[in-house]
């Protein structure tokens, strides 16, 4: 019994899980520009009665990249088929998702920019012509060719690195969107939105809050949610009050600009071990002990957004309002000015 109970609180998670992320266009907060035109492209596919042409979604991690195709499969009536770029390495591997694919279908691949480049190439008349050829058997006289035809299908690309991207694939996309942070407003209305999902009360000034340290990211603003929840239902019989969502958040070490102890590792340790800078990317992330990647991806796009850090060619370089922010005296530099 106490099993089941388990796995009946387990179902219901995952439902509200799936209830956090809208499923139509309508219902998804934000990136106002991108929906609007996102919307045209879908209606006048639809009204012409074809496929969604292929879209490349691109921008900073928890940005809503995975939600949106999911609501374009929906929009365009399609199957959602997901894949991931590390997860196709051999031209074997794009053959066995493609071939599940159904007329109308939408393909979606994250992580797109670490696809290899030689099956990119296989990729390209799948994307144009709806064709995929792949060569069998081993060498000499009994490698041949195969050619499979495709259903009429969407994919959508997302990255965090578009520039990753080679410019023959990219140039395949016949919609290419950004997403752009989200406004505090905006984060708002998402953390509003997921409390009531989550039958979670909270107070006007703590929603507030929450969003300003969200770092402009939907998924971070639900994830700090369900931990102060946490904290709400242990000390405050449930509800989310300021000085909970303030004491939880304290505790989380994030601070009022939604920092975390990496982004401040980060600042510090340019500042304490590199003057300032510039420093290059590789020699500070061996510093602090962090993955190259990981920092470029995942903390770098804020910090340069909201102007605690800039990218000079001789490297990173720390802002005044960095050193004004972790409070530590500011010395101009030839760098910094």
């Amino acid at each position: 019994m106490e099993d089941d109970r388990i796995l009946d609180g387990q179902e219901q998670s995952e439902d509200r899980d799936q209830a956090l992320r809208p499923s139509t266009l309508k219902e998804y907060i934000g990136q106002k520009e991108l929906k609007h035109n996102l919307n045209v492209y879908i209606q006048a596919a639809r009204a012409r009665n074809e496929v969604l042409d292929h879209v490349l979604l691109y921008g900073p991690p928890g940005l809503g990249k995975t939600t949106l195709a999911m609501i374009i499969a929906r929009e365009m009536k399609g199957n959602l088929v997901t894949a991931s770029g590390p997860a196709i390495q051999k031209s074997g591997d794009l053959a066995a998702v493609l071939s599940t694919l159904e007329a109308g279908d939408v393909l979606f691949i994250d992580e797109i920019h670490r696809i290899p480049r030689q099956i990119e190439e296989i990729l390209y008349p799948a994307m144009e012509d709806f064709f995929l050829d792949i060569v069998v058997g081993k060498e000499g006289a009994s490698v041949h060719s195969i050619r499979l035809s495709l259903p009429p299908f969407t994919l959508v690309g997302a990255t965090t690195r578009a520039g990753d991207l080679s410019a023959p694939l990219r140039d395949r996309f016949g919609i290419v969107l950004p997403l752009e942070y989200y406004s505090q407003n905006d984060l708002e209305k998402i953390v509003s939105r997921t409390s009531s999902i989550l039958e979670t009360s909270i107070d006007r000034d703590a929603v507030s809050e929450v969003a300003r340290r969200s770092r402009g990211t939907p998924r971070i603003a639900n994830r700090m949610l369900r931990r102060i929840r946490d904290f709400a239902q242990v000390y405050n019989e449930g509800l989310i009050s300021m000085d909970v969502a303030k004491d939880a958040l304290e505790r989380m070490k994030v601070d009022s600009l939604g920092l975390d102890l990496v982004d401040r590792k980060y600042l510090e340790g340019i500042i304490f071990r590199f003057a300032g800078g510039p420093v290059g990317l590789e020699a500070l992330a061996s510093s602090i002990g962090e993955d190259a990647t990981t920092i470029e991806d995942m903390y770098e796009p804020y910090l340069l957004q909201i102007g605690l850090i800039n990218r000079t060619p001789r490297g990173r370089v720390v802002t005044k309002k960095a050193y004004e922010h972790l409070q530590i005296p500011y010395e101009e530099t030839a760098d910094s000015i």
